[in-house]
């Protein structure tokens, strides 16, 4: 017996999700493998999918849960039973998982599929075929349940585009009034509105994201600007500092009271009785002798000669007056 499982995770909502895979007819419209879908009734179904050759058999539904569960089994043809689960992971997101159990045919044939791996190879487009069915509610609108609204039907690669759909199956399609010529005309119209509704979103969200990744851009060159001009700042001011310091430790220069001191301001200085100004050069060099020593009288030596009576009378009256001579002694 053959096993298999298949798990997708579905951008929608559960109740979505069940709605879009229990319509069983829409299958050949967007997945690969499947021929046919028909109905005989509300519970019983025919099957044709070409794995490993055509494979065909009537089944009958099972064990259905409303949003959570369908299940199947057949009743003739290929032995196989599957039950497919619906877990909601979020309100738009849906985990779907898939199983398949099938009983291979009985004989040498059966015996000679098992040895070419036909079950890995059911494998692969069950795989696919779910990839398929993913892809087509991604690209249905938002909110709706129905796979004829979905761009993804009638795809390259699907059956019925192909023309691999049995007689059966295009027949059940005709007499379906959503695939009436009126109708699929309606439909490409309808999908190429959205398409190019679509494609303008896109190209507005490529120009924003072009702009602000521009802006972006300019915003870090100027701040690499910014932080370029600042070290080129910066190491002008360190060429300058070791300029000084190269310059200071060649020249020894009398300490500046204001600079060069380590105690403040003339702390290097013993008097400073006048003030900063004057702590170098004093005012009165003298200021702190008496008031009467302050200016001495001057020294005999520094006394002018006393004149001979000749040379008193030659000079001028007025140097006698100074002297303190009166005009009366100089008429004598």
């Amino acid at each position: 017996m053959g096993e298999h499982h298949v798990t997708v995770l579905v951008p929608a909502s559960v109740k979505n999700v069940y709605a879009f895979f229990t319509h069983f007819h829409d299958f050949p419209k967007y997945m690969h493998c499947v021929r046919e879908v028909t109905y005989y009734d509300s519970q019983r179904s025919h099957w044709v999918v070409q794995v490993a050759g055509k494979q065909e058999w009537d089944a009958v539904n099972e064990n259905w849960i409303p949003e959570r569960q369908v299940g199947w089994r057949s009743t003739k043809g290929l032995q196989n039973r599957g039950t497919v689960k619906f877990t909601p992971l979020g309100a738009e997101q849906t985990s779907v998982d898939v199983f398949i159990s099938h009983i291979p045919p009985m004989g040498i044939v059966g015996k000679i599929a098992e040895w070419l791996g036909i079950d890995s190879h059911f494998q692969t487009v069950l795989e696919k075929e779910m990839q398929n069915f993913t892809r087509m509610v991604e690209e249905a609108p938002r909110g709706t349940a129905d796979p004829m609204m979905s761009h993804y039907l009638f795809h390259q690669e699907s059956a019925f585009t192909r023309g691999k759909t049995t007689e059966r199956q295009r027949a059940a399609m005709k007499s379906d009034p959503m695939m009436s010529p009126e109708h699929l005309h309606e439909r490409e119209i309808v999908v190429a509105s959205e398409q190019e509704e679509e494609t303008r979103e896109k190209e507005s969200r490529r120009v924003g994201m072009e702009r602000r990744k521009g802006q972006m851009q300019e915003a870090v060159r100027a701040q690499d600007e910014i932080l370029r001009k600042q070290r080129v700042l910066d190491q002008q001011e360190i060429r300058e500092r070791h300029e000084r310091e190269d310059i200071q430790k060649g020249i020894k220069h009398e300490l500046d009271p204001v600079r060069d001191t380590l105690g403040g301001r003339n702390a290097s200085m013993e008097r400073t009785a006048f003030g900063d100004q004057d702590a170098r050069h004093e005012r009165f060099p003298q200021h702190q002798e008496g008031p009467m020593t302050a200016r001495p009288l001057r020294s005999q030596k520094d006394e002018m000669p006393k004149l001979s009576e000749e040379e008193e009378k030659a000079e001028s009256q007025w140097k006698n007056l100074i002297r303190g001579r009166s005009l009366e002694d100089e008429t004598k």
